[in-house]
C-alpha cells in the first residue's frame, strides 16, 4: 500500500479511543479477507464491498439480503465497531451463527434503522428482549459506536451504543435450541424498499472467558482472586495455594508439590488422584492446567466414593499431550481421548483450542442436571445432554452417580521425563 493511500485510510477510519488492550482487528480496511458470505443461518445474496476503508452492505440485484460472517467461530467475546446506516435500513449484529442443518440458533442485536425498527433489541426467530430507547440515541447520517458483549454457556448479551449501555439480556438457564459457539455476522435485511447502504469500520474483537472477565482479578503472575461480584454469586476457591486442605488423596501423598500458588503432580510414582472432601451436584467450575510432554491426566466430575473408576462412576474431561501421544506410544487415539473430550463419549469440538506444551490452559465447566458444557481457553467444546449420549466406553450416564467429588487425575507417568507432569492453579467452583 502506498503511503498516500495508507494515510487516506487512516483519515477515513480513525483509530479508536479508549482501552483497546486484548483486542485485535477483524477487518483490514482493504479486503474481505477473514469474512465469508455463507455458512450461517441466514445466508443470502446481499452485496458486500470494501469502500473507503469500510465494509459496505447493500441489497442484491433482486432485493436479496444476507449476512457477512467471520470465518472463525466465537463463543465468548466483546465486539467493537462503528456503523453508519442510511435511513431507512434494516441491519444487525449476529452472534453464534451456525449453518441451518445444525438446527441451532444464534441471536441478533438489532440495528433496524427505520420507522418501525428497534436499535439494540435481541432477536432469535422472535424478539427475546425489546429496546424501545435505542432508536432515539442512534445518530442519523453519522458514525455510531457499537459494543456487543457475548458471554456464558447460557448466552448473556450486552449492548452499548455511543458509550451508553442499552441492553442486558440473559438467556434463561438451560434454554434449548441455542448454539454454544458460532460465527459473528453483520446483516443486510432483504425484501425491503431500503436502497441505501450499511457501513461498518474499525471492527475488532477481544475473546473472553465463558463466565466473563468481571469475576476474577489477575495479578502479574497470572494468579486469580475473586471479585466482589464473584463472591456474591457464591464462587469459592478449591485450592489454598499451599496445601491439600479440602482434598483427600487416593494413592501416594508424596507426588505433590506446592509453590507460588501452583499445585504440581510429580512424575514419580504410580497412578491415583486427589478428590475434594465435599461432594458437588450442580455447579460451575474453572481451573488452569499445564502439562509436560507425554503427560496423561484428567478432571473428574460427580465421581462416586465407592472405589470404582471415577472416569466412569462420574465422568472425566480429558487432559493429555495431544501433540506427542500417538507417536510416543505408537498408538492411535480415539476422537474421545483428546484433550477436552468427555472421555469415552464426546470428542472436543475444537482440536485447536489447546495451547502448546508448557503454556497454561483454562477449563470452564457447567454441570447442571444432565447438561454438561465444557470450554477450553474460551472456546466451547461441547454443550450436551449426557442422558442422550451413548458412551463408547463406560456405563450409560443414567447409571452414574448423581452427585460426587471433583477430582484431578495422576494417571501415571511412565512416559514422562520432566518434572512436573502436570500443574494446576486458579481452581474455583460455584454451587448452583
Amino acid at each position: 500500500m502506498s503511503f498516500v493511500l495508507a494515510t487516506s485510510l487512516l483519515a477515513l477510519c480513525p483509530a479508536p479511543a479508549g482501552d483497546e488492550s486484548g483486542f485485535h482487528a477483524l477487518f483490514d480496511g482493504q479486503s474481505l479477507s477473514g469474512w465469508i458470505a455463507h455458512g450461517g443461518r441466514y445466508d443470502g445474496a446481499a452485496r458486500w464491498t470494501v469502500e473507503d476503508g469500510c465494509l459496505v452492505g447493500r441489497q442484491g440485484a433482486q432485493g436479496e439480503g444476507g449476512l457477512l460472517y467471520t470465518e472463525k467461530p466465537y463463543a465468548s467475546f466483546e465486539l467493537r465497531l462503528e456503523t453508519k446506516l442510511d435511513f431507512p435500513f434494516d441491519s444487525g449484529v449476529f452472534v453464534r451463527m451456525l449453518p441451518p442443518e445444525r438446527d441451532l440458533k444464534g441471536a441478533q442485536v438489532t440495528l433496524d434503522w427505520h420507522d418501525d425498527g428497534e436499535i439494540g433489541a435481541i432477536y432469535a426467530d422472535g424478539f427475546l428482549q425489546h429496546c424501545e430507547a435505542g432508536k432515539a440515541k442512534f445518530k442519523k447520517d453519522e458514525w455510531n459506536d457499537v459494543r456487543v458483549r457475548c458471554t456464558g454457556f447460557d448466552m448473556h448479551l450486552e449492548f452499548w451504543l455511543n458509550g451508553e449501555k442499552l441492553t442486558d439480556f440473559q438467556q434463561p438457564a438451560d434454554a434449548p435450541g441455542y448454539a454454544p459457539t458460532g460465527l459473528i455476522g453483520v446483516q443486510v435485511h432483504g425484501g425491503r424498499d431500503d436502497t441505501g447502504t450499511a457501513r461498518f469500520r474499525n471492527l475488532r474483537i477481544k475473546e473472553l472467558p465463558l463466565f466473563g472477565e468481571e469475576l476474577f482479578q489477575t495479578d502479574a503472575k497470572g494468579m486469580l482472586a475473586t471479585t466482589k461480584k464473584a463472591g456474591e454469586l457464591g464462587w469459592k476457591s478449591l485450592y489454598d495455594g499451599k496445601s491439600l486442605a479440602g482434598w483427600d488423596v487416593e494413592g501416594e501423598r508424596d507426588r505433590f508439590r506446592f509453590a507460588d500458588g501452583v499445585l504440581s503432580f510429580l512424575s514419580k510414582g504410580g497412578g491415583g488422584h486427589i478428590l475434594t472432601a465435599a461432594d458437588y451436584q450442580d455447579f460451575q467450575l474453572r481451573l488452569d492446567f499445564r502439562i509436560a510432554k507425554m503427560a496423561n491426566s484428567g478432571l473428574f466430575l460427580r465421581a462416586a466414593r465407592d472405589g470404582t473408576n471415577p472416569a466412569f462412576s462420574g465422568l472425566e474431561v480429558q487432559i493429555l499431550d495431544d501433540f506427542n501421544w500417538e507417536a510416543g506410544t505408537n498408538s492411535h487415539l480415539k476422537p474421545w481421548q483428546f484433550t477436552g473430550s468427555l472421555y469415552g463419549s464426546v470428542p472436543p469440538g475444537d482440536r485447536n483450542a489447546v495451547r502448546p506444551l508448557g503454556e497454561w490452559n483454562t477449563y470452564e465447566v457447567l454441570y447442571h442436571g444432565s447438561r454438561l458444557a465444557v470450554a477450553l481457553n474460551g472456546k466451547t467444546l461441547y454443550d450436551v445432554d449426557t442422558l442422550a449420549l451413548k458412551p463408547e466406553s463406560g456405563d450409560p450416564f443414567e447409571k452414574r452417580a448423581k452427585t460426587g467429588f471433583i477430582g484431578l487425575q495422576h494417571h501415571g507417568a511412565e512416559n514422562v521425563s520432566e518434572e512436573p507432569m502436570v500443574s494446576f492453579r486458579n481452581l474455583f467452583v460455584r454451587k448452583l
